[in-house]
């Protein structure tokens, strides 16, 4: 598997994002409706990853955006993590896992100080998965805060030295 930084509006990354909406969709009746500018995911402010499989397929993806204090209740500091997906036939590898920690590593090299995510009760394979890898619930803030399925979940990113 091979992980590369990709711009949030290549080709590869629409194409995982309309699968990720698609997803949305059948769980909640309708995609992600926040806001996503493909500047937001370039570095240093951000990052966008996907990773292809052994014929060069994309087959996952997750990215982070800077955000600062704000009125959808986001802290100075915040890395916010959007559009973590694995395509169905590539689950159960490892890749949500390895993209995650990728990404946290590069926000913490940016000088963000917490990775935060909104997530939903309808995904309880992402609820699991950022809970065990040192997830807690947080005040929720984004676009779908007043929302009673949402959840919002954060990590500190603590620098080295």
């Amino acid at each position: 598997m091979d992980i590369r930084p990709i711009r949030f509006d290549h080709p590869d990354a629409v194409k995982l994002s309309d699968q990720v909406q698609q997803e949305y969709a059948e769980r909640y009746g309708e995609g992600d409706l926040t806001a996503l500018d493909p500047a937001d995911f370039a570095p240093p402010r951000g990052l966008f990853l996907i990773a292809y499989d052994e014929r060069d397929r994309p087959v996952a993806s997750g990215g982070w955006r800077s955000q600062d204090r704000n009125d959808e209740g986001f802290s100075d500091g915040d890395a916010e993590l959007k559009r973590m997906f694995v395509v169905r036939e590539a689950r159960g590898q490892g890749l949500a896992r390895r993209i995650l920690a990728a990404l946290e590593e590069n926000a913490r090299e940016a000088g963000r100080a917490r990775m935060v995510l909104e997530t939903g009760i309808k995904q309880p394979e992402a609820i699991t998965l950022y809970a065990s890898s040192g997830y807690a619930p947080v005040p929720k803030f984004g676009f779908y805060r007043e929302y009673e399925d949402s959840r919002c979940m954060g990590k500190p990113l603590p620098q080295d030295g």
